[in-house]
């Protein structure tokens, strides 16, 4: 078992005053199998109006206005989240379970391509290299293995807007980028994936009552007779030092903040996560 708090810092500063702001913002972890959020505090100033509903992912979403005139927003999320371990899902039901019409129509949003996943010829190529795998999950992990052998952990050579075969052709990209190219591949060889974005303890060896300063990551679920979580930025299985908070088809299904605002001014953002371990 692990207990984290996560204080997720975002300031958004203005170089002239804008006179209203209105945003989202998915960084309220989930309650689920094996996580469980004992705390969420959400803190926004200024704030004039906010609104939280559940998005069709199951993401928690608070939607919010700042109609006074500002040049500084500030958002500070507090959450108190216990992991544990989540159920086996069991063993593979093998290549030929994805043929399942009822499967299909029921997996029909993550067998779909988006911008960010459709694959280009290096994607179909990295697909078509593990396709011989005795089970969708060897093949996904087998995937997870060459994209992180492959590709170089780089910031500021890819942007949000990218897609998975840009940063594959690339050899360079950060968390989401590795999560788009094997979501693709996965797709591309008939099995469901989803992109998750959370959080990753940036100490696993942290002792209780430490803290280190983290961010959000990213990484995916595949479908093979159950979710199963694949991390393929980090060597490591997905566990207790993770933590979920949204899901979707890829990234433009959980920014974690996004929104408008009215003025001349330019924007510039700044985030921090801090962890600290409690049990």
């Amino acid at each position: 078992m692990r207990r984290y708090r996560i204080v997720h810092t975002t300031v958004m500063s203005y170089d002239e005053p804008v006179s209203a702001s209105h945003n989202e913002i998915r960084m309220s972890p989930l309650n689920e199998p094996g996580q469980t959020t004992l705390e969420n505090r959400i803190r926004v100033r200024p704030m004039t109006w906010s609104h939280v509903y559940r998005d069709h992912w199951g993401t928690h979403v608070t939607a919010m206005e700042s109609l006074a005139t500002h040049d500084r927003l500030e958002i500070d999320v507090t959450s108190t989240v216990e992991r544990t371990a989540a159920p086996d899902t069991g063993p593979s039901p093998g290549w030929s379970a994805l043929a399942d019409p009822v499967l299909q129509d029921r997996s029909v949003e993550w067998l779909r391509t988006t911008g960010r996943t459709a694959p280009g010829r290096g994607i179909v190529d990295l697909a078509r290299s593990v396709g011989d795998a005795a089970t969708p999950r060897d093949a996904a992990a087998q995937l997870a293995e060459r994209i992180r052998t492959t590709m170089v952990y780089e910031r500021g050579v890819t942007t949000v807007q990218d897609s998975g075969e840009t940063a594959w052709s690339r050899g360079y990209g950060v968390c989401q980028d590795f999560a788009h190219i094997a979501v693709a591949a996965l797709r591309h060889l008939g099995v469901p994936a989803r992109y998750v974005s959370g959080y990753l303890a940036p100490d696993r060896e942290a002792a209780v009552g430490e803290s280190s300063e983290g961010e959000s990551h990213a990484w995916l679920e595949l479908w093979d007779g159950g979710w199963l979580p694949l991390d393929p930025t980090n060597g490591t299985a997905v566990g207790l030092d993770h933590v979920v908070v949204a899901r979707g088809r890829d990234y433009a299904d959980v920014p974690p903040f996004k929104g408008v605002y009215s003025g001349p001014g330019v924007a510039s953002l700044d985030v921090t996560v801090r962890f600290t371990r409690l049990a």
